[in-house]
């Protein structure tokens, strides 16, 4: 009996979060590149959340916390299919973690552009909702897989 990792649809599950992923480095790379080359973005209030206090942590801008989190999504559900079934479980629940995580901070940073901002970054918002996606997805993958 195949599991669900290995079944036809959780192979196109996890292909889609694979370019869901990808959508979202992208995403967070451009933004990394915007905060280091202090140049201007001119879509809706992105300049003025990426020149915030709140686009950087310990001086590391956040957006590249975010292409390093897609990295690392990327990589687990590249090298899943690769593993033995116990160490590919740990990638799915790890997967599902970081989406987690990645969702709970995006919503902070969501509420600080409405609430302390006041202004939307179109490319933050385009993150959020990948994040969101892919925590989804995760999440029916860890529940289909589970005996």
């Amino acid at each position: 009996m195949a599991t669900f990792a290995s079944s036809a649809r959780g192979d196109r599950v996890r292909r889609l979060m694979i370019g869901l992923a990808l959508l979202g480095l992208l995403d967070a790379s451009y933004l990394t590149w915007l905060k280091f080359a202090h140049a201007t973005c001119g879509v809706g209030g992105c300049d003025v959340v990426n020149s915030s206090p709140y686009a950087e942590l310990f001086g590391i801008p956040i957006a590249l916390f975010g292409a390093l989190t897609y990295g690392v999504i990327l990589f687990l559900l590249w090298i899943e299919p690769r593993l033995a079934q116990t160490w590919a479980e740990y990638a799915r629940y790890a997967v599902f973690g970081i989406t987690f995580f990645g969702v709970v901070y995006s919503a902070y940073l969501t509420y600080v552009e409405i609430a302390i901002i006041q202004a939307i970054c179109p490319f933050c918002v385009v993150s959020a909702v990948t994040l969101l996606f892919l925590w989804v997805l995760a999440m029916i993958r860890v529940l289909q897989a589970a005996p």
